[in-house]
Order: C-alpha cells, then sequence, then structure tokens
C-alpha cells in the first residue's frame, strides 16, 4: 500500500543511545491519528507509526489500521525503496502486482512480503468480490548494509498455533514455540493473536527486543495496562515474558510487533525511506522520470498508471529521534 497522502509529513526518524528514563512508565500507549489518504480509494486510515513520541519500535517504522471499510481499493502502481512492506488482512482480498513480475494474492492471515531494497514497484486491487477491507499496512526499514538490497517478494502462510485461551499465528520470527521461514535483515516479531473472553496469558519474549502490542478490535491489558482498539501499547528492551489480558465479553485481536532497537537515522518522506535529505529528493527524481531503478508493473488496468510523487517540502527534512529507551 502506498502512503498516499495528499501532503506526507517529513520525517526522520531513529535512536539516541541515552540512558533509560527510570521514571518511564512499563507501557507507552500511542493513539492513531486518522489520515485521509484521498485518491481513488478514498479512505481513512488509523497510523500509529511514525508519531511524534514513538518512530520506530525495532525495525518497525510504519503501521495503518484501515477498516473495516466498505471501500474499493485501487493504489497505481508507486514506488518503494529502503524499506520492506508487509501487508496482513483480516477480511477482503487484494491483488498485489509488482515490477519483479509478481502477481499474488493478499489473503487474510497469509503474509505478503515485499523488499523494496534500491528500488522496486508495485500496485495494489482489491478484487470485485471483495466488499469490505480491513487489515494493516506495515513498513520495515532496511539497515545501511542492506538497504539497497535486491528487489524480493514472500508469500507465507502461517500455522494456527492453539494454545489455551488463545490463537496465534506468527508471520515473522518466533513466539511461542512456533518459528517462520521467512528471511529478515534485523531481528524480528510479527505475529496476530485471538485472545478469548477472560483469558489470560504470559509469553515468553527476547528481553533484547522492544515490542508493540496493535489492538485491532476488542481491548487488550499489556503487562498491566488497558490498551484499546487502534491503540499501540509500546514497551521497551529488557522484558522477558510478556503478560496479556482480555477482561471483555468478547474475543480481543491484535498483533504482537518487536524487534531489537534499529539505531541507525533514516528518513522517511512518502513511500520512500532514505539518510539525508538529498537522498530522498534523488529517490523523487528518479520516480518521476521513470527510471529503471524502480521498474514497472504489467497488468495494472487502472488510470492513472503510475502515481506522480507529491512535491518535496520547501524546507529540508530534518532529524526527529524517537525518545530515550
Amino acid at each position: 500500500m502506498s502512503n498516499i497522502e495528499a501532503d506526507p509529513a517529513e520525517l526522520a526518524c531513529g535512536d539516541r543511545p541515552e540512558a533509560a528514563d527510570p521514571l518511564r512508565p512499563a507501557v507507552e500507549v500511542l493513539t492513531p491519528r486518522e489520515v485521509p489518504l484521498g485518491g481513488p480509494r478514498a479512505m481513512r486510515v488509523r497510523r500509529t507509526l511514525p508519531q511524534r513520541s514513538r518512530s520506530l519500535i525495532g525495525a518497525w517504522c510504519f503501521a495503518d489500521h484501515y477498516g473495516p471499510e466498505d471501500v474499493a481499493m485501487d493504489v497505481a502502481p508507486h514506488p518503494h525503496t529502503g524499506l520492506q512492506t508487509v501487508s496482513w488482512l483480516f477480511a477482503g482480498e487484494v491483488e498485489h502486482r509488482d515490477s519483479m513480475g509478481t502477481h499474488a494474492m493478499v489473503r487474510p492471515g497469509e503474509l505478503n512480503l515485499m523488499t523494496g531494497g534500491h528500488g522496486i514497484c508495485h500496485s495494489e486491487v482489491s478484487t470485485p468480490a471483495t466488499k469490505t477491507l480491513h487489515g494493516v499496512q506495515l513498513w520495515v526499514a532496511l539497515p545501511e548494509r542492506h538497504r539497497h538490497t535486491a528487489r524480493g517478494f514472500h508469500h507465507y502462510v502461517p500455522s494456527v498455533n492453539r494454545i489455551e485461551g488463545a490463537e496465534i499465528r506468527v508471520f515473522l520470527g518466533s513466539l511461542a514455540g512456533r518459528t517462520s521461514p521467512i528471511p529478515t535483515f534485523t531481528p524480528l516479531l510479527g505475529a496476530e493473536l485471538v485472545l478469548h473472553p477472560d483469558a489470560h496469558m504470559s509469553l515468553g519474549v527476547d528481553p533484547d527486543f522492544e515490542h508493540g502490542v496493535l489492538v485491532d478490535t476488542g481491548a487488550v491489558t499489556v503487562a498491566g495496562t488497558a490498551v484499546r482498539a487502534a491503540e499501540l501499547g509500546y514497551v521497551g528492551t529488557g522484558l522477558r515474558r510478556l503478560t496479556l489480558s482480555n477482561n471483555g465479553s468478547t474475543p480481543a485481536r491484535f498483533l504482537v510487533l518487536g524487534g531489537t532497537p534499529f539505531d541507525e537515522e533514516i528518513l522517511m518522506w512518502w513511500n520512500f525511506v532514505g539518510r539525508t535529505h538529498e537522498e530522498i529528493a534523488d529517490f523523487r527524481e528518479a520516480w518521476q522520470a521513470e527510471s529503471d531503478q524502480f521498474g514497472s508493473v504489467t497488468g495494472y488496468t487502472g488510470t492513472p498508471q503510475r502515481l506522480p510523487a507529491p512535491e518535496l517540502p520547501a524546507v529540508r527534512i530534518k532529524p526527529r529521534h524517537n525518545p530515550a529507551r
């Protein structure tokens, strides 16, 4: 999915190696902001990453939560660099085409991971049978040593791990005895959990990871703190067990995202992740010039045939840091 805001914010993200604040609460609750994407989709999304109080969780640098909504998706070919896109649906079906020649379907409970690397472009169109779209779009920042890697695409259907009071699908990394076979460029965790009413669980997690719990439906208590639907609960490093409770009368569905802190500074603008303002400007110019850097998508029949890039901001894109860990 493209970030097709009419006026995308300029963002620079990263961590400073500062001492952690001992007074910081164990769980930081991030409230989403509604973003009107405009364009042919006319969709509004709830964005929890990035924001002023938190830019990344591990290498996870972007999180849009949308639906359930009765709206068609038709996103023309658009570019990505320096990142991976993770598409995860709860309802609906989306047709994916990219400049590698991939033609794949995005379906509920199935991972589609696309590596932009040096440059890729893709289109996304909901199928005619889809009446409701509901899911998340996530981005993963690529580290410096891998950010110019070749384009790539992985599709994976994780099995359901049913344990007392919960179902778990691990699509990246390892959790609750299950491991995804999909390779990552930094240590990551991505999983969907459904927690039954009045269920409580304690999951062993990597203490070197920071974690985020993005709630889709219901409400979840994360390490003693309530996190409501569409909110994201952040927990820093050092945690060995993640306690989760559903005190409601209906199932709660949420994603657990995690990873080792990403200590590189990154700049995000539109669909690009770079390191400097000049680099972002070069990416934009290459896309506008229809450079081979991004390739082309075949089989897309909508209009326009490619999304034009917005104008760059009038000021330089400046760094913005995560708070201390």
